[in-house]
């Protein structure tokens, strides 16, 4: 993979491991002014890789939320008028602003879905403050970004309790993942029981569903986050007023955030659950996922594919 530097090029074999639009490698050149990094580095880019590095969201580190519009990893357009590939590529041109430093013992395969799903709620869980032990933490659905929820929220001593509308997923959350406890949403009784009882939740199913049923659930200043994408969001403004709770919005964090997160999971051997797949076998995948039939990530190996 091929990144561009102030001016000059940087590169690096980044299409190893591909997640949609994130992907880890291995540094092949870099260009005469990169400093942060060499050849033969383990990095990775996550779902941006480029923004316009002045307004004010880029000078506070948040490039996800730039006011000119981040470019994509994957089907954006560059300022060049090119379209990015993503990890689709052989090899990839990418700022060394956007390239996040991936420690030489952590799974290039496992640290692409963390450039994706992981800091999608990493990112919302440390501006929260979700990470003070012993708090309670709700995860709504338990897919690609829930299962990264529940990893992070035992990880920082949080009392996890995944809702699922799939008994199914029951062993899956208490054994698997290890979560504390496991609730069918559906289920009114049990849903009752639990009312006024969580500090924090986080919503990551992106199917319609009621919402104020889950807003019960919180705790007096409480704080549920959305990081799925319904095709609305309702809920009475009874939920948000009378108990002073907040509802948040996010999408994916900074490269500062993103590069804290990658040393996280590396110091804690948080590790992403995933299917290793040729790019071969891209078209059954995708089938697959019309079926929810994945735990919890599909991750291509680019390199052995082009063998």
């Amino acid at each position: 993979m091929v990144i561009t530097a102030l001016d000059g090029l940087q590169g690096m074999h980044l299409a190893l491991y591909h997640l949609t639009n994130s992907a880890a490698g291995i540094v092949q050149e870099v260009g005469q002014n990169v400093q942060g990094f060499k050849v033969g580095d383990h990095i990775g880019v996550g779902t941006i890789v480029n923004s316009c590095r002045s307004c004010d969201y880029c000078n506070d580190d948040l490039e996800s939320y730039c006011v000119k519009g981040a470019v994509y990893t994957f089907n954006g357009i560059d300022v060049d008028g090119t379209v990015t590939k993503g990890g689709y590529s052989s090899s990839i041109v990418v700022h060394e602003r956007y390239c996040i430093k991936i420690p030489v013992n952590y799974p290039l395969a496992s640290a692409a879905p963390l450039l994706c799903a992981g800091i999608t709620v990493y990112s919302p869980m440390m501006r929260h403050k979700m990470n003070q032990p012993g708090k309670s933490l709700g995860v709504i659905g338990l897919g690609g970004l829930g299962h990264m929820a529940v990893k992070f929220g035992k990880a920082f001593g949080l009392n996890v309790t995944v809702f699922s509308t799939s008994i199914s997923k029951k062993e899956q959350a208490l054994k698997s993942l290890g979560a504390d406890k496991f609730v069918v949403s559906s289920d009114q009784e049990q849903m009752k029981g639990l009312a006024k009882s969580f500090d924090f939740i986080i919503d990551t199913a992106s199917g319609d569903h009621p919402f104020d049923p889950y807003m019960a659930l919180l705790k007096t200043g409480g704080i549920l986050v959305l990081v799925g994408f319904p095709s609305e969001v309702k809920f009475s403004p009874a939920s948000l007023n009378l108990d002073m709770r907040t509802v948040s919005g996010s999408v994916t964090g900074g490269m500062k955030e993103t590069q804290e997160m990658v040393d996280f999971c590396a110091a804690y051997e948080l590790h992403p659950t995933i299917e290793l797949i040729p790019i071969q076998y891209a078209n059954e995948a995708l089938e697959r996922l019309t079926k929810r039939d994945v735990k919890y990530r599909f991750v291509i190996d680019i390199e052995n594919s082009l063998k």
